[in-house]
């Protein structure tokens, strides 16, 4: 056993016994909280890769999911992959009795520390403790940095989050990074997958993904209760193009240069519209023929297993290159500064050259180069793929021992 898979497995242990030590005699139980939507295949993975990792590391202890939302088959898609998950019901949570059921209250990763308010309130009920995994984190407020002071632990899924922590005085005694949940996401449905790949002559490891996104995502469009944002909405028609311009640019040269097919597909349900008018409707009439648009939307399970079939993916979108990366496929990320910090994950995992800033006008000529040279060159492609996966496990085993030692 290498010194990496023995701090994991000590800080797995240490976990387990501490847990136990609140209610001796039993499994110990685990509550977390996660599941923010189901309009974004990325939100959603964020709970089936946590659950993987405690499935992995902690697999005697019970886990509860405290969701926001699993509507849209996305509760029955968690059920089968995790049979003995125990789901609480939306709108429907005695946050008195999860809490006197529980040991643990587990904050999953996010864009922040999304679920602030409920956390509070387990803090309110009694003394039992809490953490937080693999959260992005904007400048805090006061509030928030009690909160982060009183965790566990807190684990941030960027360096930059980590940084600007650190600079607005939080100081709960294990700081850290610790990769996106996301990573670790293993859903898998291989029916889906296969009949749709065969419907549009897709074959394994013949195609590329490319993903689309609007500067800001048009919830109005696919989430009742929210209002219309006329800034917002005008800043996405303005940058629409030079949004994606390289994109397109990229799976043009992508069939001209190659014999891979390119598949344009979606993470959030606003993007299927979007990709047939600045991608595909755009192309040339030679290139047509060799690109597939999907007109609909698909949960994480189908997604992935369409990813895992491919060479490697491209786009304006974070958490389908997550799980990418987490399962041994090349993804290139481009992004901006309405997504906050999250896309730093990047460079902290070393595949900076796989990122790009569209903010940013020298870097734009680049993209199209490194699509290329992930798609020609498959085995310096898959190796930097692996190197990312390793940093990935190091930073979990390094959190986790961290973990071990506060215990």
């Amino acid at each position: 056993m290498d010194r990496r898979h023995f701090l994991g497995a000590s800080a797995t242990l240490a976990l387990a016994v501490a847990l136990r030590a609140a209610a001796p005699g039993r499994a110990p139980r685990i509550l977390l909280r996660s599941s923010w939507q189901t309009v974004n295949i990325g939100d959603i993975a964020h709970t089936p890769g946590m659950l993987a990792l405690l499935e992995k590391h902690l697999p005697e202890a019970e886990i509860t999911l405290w969701p926001g939302s699993v509507d849209n088959g996305v509760g029955e898609m968690l059920q089968r992959r995790f049979p003995k998950l125990r789901i609480l019901v939306p709108g429907k949570i005695d946050v008195a009795q999860a809490y006197a059921d529980h040991d643990f209250l587990l904050h999953g990763s996010g864009p922040s520390l999304v679920a602030e308010k409920d956390v509070v309130r387990w803090r309110q009920l009694g003394s039992k403790p809490y953490g937080v995994l693999g959260i992005t984190q904007g400048k805090p407020t006061p509030a928030t940095i009690e909160v982060l002071n009183g965790a566990q632990f807190v684990f941030f899924r960027d360096g930059v989050s980590h940084a600007v922590a650190i600079s607005s005085g939080v100081k709960c005694p294990l700081m850290g990074l610790a990769p996106d949940g996301a990573f670790a996401t293993d859903l898998r449905d291989d029916a889906k997958a296969t009949a749709f790949l065969q419907a549009n002559q897709l074959e394994v490891g013949g195609f590329l993904c490319c993903i689309p996104r609007y500067r800001s995502t048009p919830y109005w469009l696919i989430k009742t209760g929210i209002p219309f944002d006329p800034v917002k909405q005008k800043r996405n028609d303005e940058l629409k193009e030079h949004d994606h311009a390289q994109l397109r640019a990229a799976i043009i040269e992508v069939v001209r240069q190659t014999k891979l097919k390119v598949l344009i597909c979606p993470e959030d349900r606003t993007q299927m519209t979007l990709g047939k008018e600045v991608l595909f409707d755009r192309l040339p009439d030679d290139v047509k023929p060799r690109v597939v648009w999907r007109p609909d939307y698909w949960l994480t399970d189908e997604a992935l297993s369409v990813y895992v079939r491919s060479a490697g993916l491209f786009g304006n979108e974070m958490h389908s290159p997550i799980m990418c990366i987490g399962n041994g496929v090349p993804a290139i990320v481009c992004r901006w500064a309405e997504q906050t910090s999250k896309g730093t994950m990047w460079k902290d995992i070393g595949l900076g050259e796989w990122l790009f800033d569209l903010d940013d006008e020298t870097q734009l000529p680049g993209i199209v180069p490194a699509v290329l040279t992930m798609a020609k060159d498959r085995a310096a492609s898959l190796a930097k793929v692996g190197k990312a996966q390793a940093i990935v496990q190091a930073r979990q085993a390094a959190a986790i021992a961290a973990l071990r030692k506060a215990l």
